[in-house]
C-alpha cells in the first residue's frame, strides 16, 4: 500500500482547495497560484526572476525564451483573432526581454466539430502575422479533444529571440527618478473581445490593439535610450503590470491619471460594465521605465515609430510607499491603484 505521505501536496495551497477562474486573470490569484504551486516545484535562478521571458546563455549568446497559451473566446474579434494574438503575445514577451524575436513554435488543441474553414482562417492569419513581424514558425503539434471540451481551439506557443548586447532590462531594475511611459491608448483589447462576446454595441466601435511591439523596443535601444524595464500590460492590464514591477523592485510608482491615454469609448464601456480600464488587458502596448533624463526623447522616438503614435509619459518612480502604485487624480487627490484580484474578463487572451 502506498505511503500516505505520498498523497500529500508538496507545496502549500493557501486556503483554496481548487483552482478558480480568477487564478488565470493575471492578478493576485495568479501570483498566489504561481508562488504556492509552481515556483516551489520548479524553482531555479532563471525562473525565479519571474519575467515574461527567460534570458539564458547558449554558445556564448544571450537567448530569450518564452511560452504562452491562448484561450480567447470568441476566436474572432474586432482587430484580430486567436492566431494573431498568439503570434503577437509571444513576440512581445521576447521583445520586453530586450530580444529580437526569431523563431516560434505552436501547438493546437482542436475541439472535435470545429469548422475547418475557421481553423484555416486562424492558421492563415497566424502565418501572416508572423511574416509581417519577421519571425518564422519552425515547429508545431496538433491534438483533437472531444466535442464540448475545447472552446474551438486553444493555441500554445513558444518563442526564441536573440537578446541585444545593449539590453539590460528587468522588473527589478526600476530606479527612483525613472519615467513610466506607455506606448499608446489602453484597454482596447479587453473591451473589443467583450463587446463581441456579449453582443454589446458602443457609439464608437472598439478595435483590439493586438500588434507586435518589437520595433518599438528596438527603436528605444537604437536611439540609446537608458531603458530599465519593459513589460507588455496583458492580463491584469496596466494596474497589474505596474504593481508587479513595484513589488519586484521595492520602489513606489506615482501615476498621473489625467495623462493615462484611455480612449473615450473604452472609458464609457468600462463604466457600463463596471470595469477599471487600468485592469483591462492590452495586446499591442509596451510599458517602458526609462531614465528621467531620457523621458521626453523616448516619447519622441516611440511616436515616430509605427505603433507608437500615442506614446505618453504616465508617471514616475519614487522612493516613497515602496511596493505600491498611487494615482494622482485630476482634482489633485490620490488613490491606491491596486493589483486586480482575479479574472475580470475570462477568456480574453
Amino acid at each position: 500500500m502506498p505511503d500516505p505521505a505520498d498523497w500529500s501536496c508538496p507545496t502549500p495551497i493557501g486556503t483554496r482547495g481548487e483552482v478558480v477562474m480568477g487564478h488565470g486573470g493575471g492578478g493576485r490569484l495568479t501570483a498566489e497560484l504561481v508562488a504556492e504551486v509552481f515556483q516551489p516545484a520548479l524553482a531555479n535562478d532563471t525562473l525565479d526572476r519571474m519575467a515574461d521571458a527567460a534570458v539564458v546563455m547558449a554558445g556564448g549568446a544571450r537567448l530569450a525564451m518564452t511560452t504562452d497559451a491562448f484561450v480567447v473566446r470568441p476566436l474572432f474579434f474586432p482587430g484580430g483573432d486567436i492566431g494573431t494574438l498568439a503570434v503577437h503575445g509571444t513576440i512581445n514577451d521576447l521583445a520586453c526581454a530586450g530580444a529580437t524575436p526569431l523563431y516560434l513554435t505552436a501547438a493546437f488543441v482542436i475541439e472535435e466539430g470545429m469548422s475547418m474553414r475557421d481553423l484555416a482562417r486562424i492558421a492563415a492569419s497566424m502565418g501572416a502575422a508572423a511574416r509581417a513581424a519577421g519571425v518564422t514558425v519552425v515547429a508545431g503539434d496538433t491534438k483533437v479533444v472531444d466535442r464540448g471540451r475545447g472552446d474551438g481551439v486553444y493555441i500554445t506557443t513558444a518563442g526564441v529571440g536573440l537578446v541585444r548586447p545593449d539590453a539590460n532590462v528587468g522588473p527589478e531594475r526600476a530606479q527612483v527618478g525613472d519615467a513610466v511611459i506607455v506606448s499608446g491608448p489602453i484597454g482596447q483589447h479587453g473591451v473589443a473581445v467583450m463587446s463581441v462576446r456579449e453582443g454589446i454595441e458602443f457609439g464608437t466601435p472598439v478595435v483590439s490593439d493586438t500588434a507586435a511591439v518589437h520595433q518599438l523596443v528596438a527603436a528605444l535601444f537604437d536611439a540609446g535610450i537608458d531603458t530599465h524595464v519593459l513589460r507588455d500590460p496583458t492580463r491584469g492590464g496596466v494596474a497589474g503590470t505596474l504593481n508587479e514591477i513595484a513589488d519586484a523592485s521595492g520602489i513606489g510608482i506615482v501615476v498621473d491619471e489625467p495623462s493615462v491615454p484611455v480612449p473615450d469609448a473604452v472609458r464609457s464601456a468600462c463604466a457600463l460594465l463596471g470595469l477599471d480600464p487600468y485592469q483591462v488587458a492590452n495586446e499591442g502596448r509596451v510599458i517602458a521605465f526609462v531614465s528621467g533624463a531620457d523621458a521626453d526623447r523616448a516619447v519622441q522616438v516611440l511616436r515616430s515609430t509605427t505603433g507608437g503614435a500615442g506614446a505618453t509619459i504616465i508617471g514616475r518612480v519614487v522612493g516613497d510607499h515602496a511596493g505600491m502604485v498611487v494615482g494622482r487624480t485630476a482634482i489633485g487627490g490620490t488613490r491606491i491603484i491596486d493589483m486586480p484580484l482575479g479574472e475580470l474578463l475570462p477568456r480574453i487572451c
